[in-house]
């Protein structure tokens, strides 16, 4: 079943993007729930994975909590978690993603690329575009509220 948001859809604020950002974690969640894993293993992972260079701990922490947003000791949690199971493994000061976590890691990827096909397809160019625009201002916007609170 194809369907479109209307033409007269309520502009983008707050409520929307977050009933968006938990439509799309509900399907990504769904998917992990099938692995034993929880999105911010997920978040926390990928970040290992995608790093170019092996990351210590101190590195991956900083790189989540801006990605979650969550403090940094729930952050150690999540890293001990990896290690416990697995997915990732102390290699002197850093930690590398095993085999396991990147396979993890490209399954859990494999199982959701239809899912988000079907979500993201037949959206047209422009307006992906001037969404991204419009997303990454209130991102640079809402960090540099929350660091203004966080200073206070």
């Amino acid at each position: 079943m194809t369907t479109t948001a209307s033409t007269t859809a309520p502009a983008a604020d707050a409520r929307t993007l977050g009933l968006a950002h938990h439509a799309a974690r509900g399907v990504l969640e769904h998917f992990l729930t099938r692995h034993g894993a929880t999105f911010p293993q997920q978040v926390t992972l990928r970040a290992a994975v995608a790093a170019e260079a092996p990351q210590t701990p101190d590195d991956l922490v900083t790189q989540v909590r801006g990605f979650l947003k969550a403090d940094p000791a729930d952050i150690r949690v999540i890293l001990d978690e990896l290690l416990a199971e697995g997915l990732l493994v102390e290699a002197g000061p850093h930690l590398r993603p095993t085999d396991a976590g990147r396979e993890l890691f490209a399954a859990v990827a494999a199982e959701t690329a239809p899912v988000s096909a079907r979500v993201w397809g037949g959206i047209p160019a422009e307006d992906l575009a001037a969404a991204g625009r419009v997303l990454a201002l209130v991102t640079e916007r809402a960090e540099a509220e929350l660091a203004a609170l966080e200073a206070a």
